[in-house]
């Protein structure tokens, strides 16, 4: 029997972090015990890489009470800035409200959640190049940006990762994601399920009958094989769906079926 852990997906490099390349989303963690046992059965299953932000309400709070001291080699990546607010003073908060809800010295990955239209990005990242120097952060990541935006980052800071919407049914940003893969940059598929829309799709559904999996699952495997930078994050309230998408790693789709699901 195939042991059930994230292991199973293989690694992925996060600038000089190595984490198993399944991980776990957040923005659903409330400050209740359904959340706090999710968090210690997902690193008990091997998820060593936890996204979260400082806008998923709750989030920072519950996994810092939750994990901290946390276990060798659990990674949590948060985020911060919004469309209207990445001033200098702004990240300054975000990052160290960060610190101090996570109890930790150094963020592994600190991402920018919405790039400021009125700020150059340039001006950012020269920000965050002051706070990786100062010890707060140690790879930056980027989140819903295009590749020009990622080029002109990249021109002043090292950029570990991109995390943009995507997945089976949602594919906009194919290009970005060449481009990742391209230049060894990590992409983390948010909505890796569309928010549940995948189940509704008649050809992932057939398709995961012949594997007897569930949609969900075929939809997680589909973006494992879809680029060896892909690190998806579902996220789950639920300990079923947790070690569902988790077994997901177990599912290696034949190229027909990928190919399949890719032109639908």
């Amino acid at each position: 029997m195939v042991e059930l852990s994230a292991k199973n997906a293989g690694i992925i490099k996060l600038g000089d972090v190595q984490v198993n390349r399944l991980g776990l989303g957040t923005n659903r963690i409330s400050n209740n015990d359904e959340s706090r046992t999710v968090l210690k059965l997902a690193v008990e299953l091997g998820v060593n890489f936890i996204d979260t932000a400082d806008k998923y309400g709750q989030s920072e709070e519950v996994i810092g009470q939750t994990l901290a001291p946390y276990p060798p080699g659990v990674v949590v990546a948060t985020k911060g800035g919004w469309k209207e607010s990445n001033s200098p003073e702004h990240l300054q908060e975000c990052i160290d409200k960060s610190l101090r809800l996570l109890k930790v010295e150094r963020i592994e990955l600190w991402q920018l959640h919405r790039v400021d239209q009125s700020v150059p990005i340039e001006e950012t990242m020269a920000f965050l190049k002051t706070q990786m120097q100062a010890g707060k952060i140690k790879n930056i990541g980027l989140s819903e940006v295009r590749v020009e935006q990622i080029e002109k980052a990249r021109a002043v800071v090292p950029i570990a990762s991109v995390q943009n919407k995507y997945n089976l049914l949602e594919r906009q940003h194919e290009d970005v994601l060449d481009y990742c893969a391209k230049e060894g940059i990590a992409f983390l598929p948010f909505f890796p399920l569309a928010s549940g829309g995948v189940a509704q799709n008649s050809k992932l559904n057939e398709i995961a009958k012949k594997y007897g999996a569930s949609g969900a699952q075929i939809a997680i495997a589909w973006l494992l094989k879809r680029s060896p930078m892909m690190l998806p994050i579902p996220g789950t309230l639920s300990i079923e769906h947790l070690e569902s998408n988790i077994a997901a790693a177990n599912i290696n789709l034949t190229d027909e079926d990928y190919e399949l699901l890719s032109n639908n």
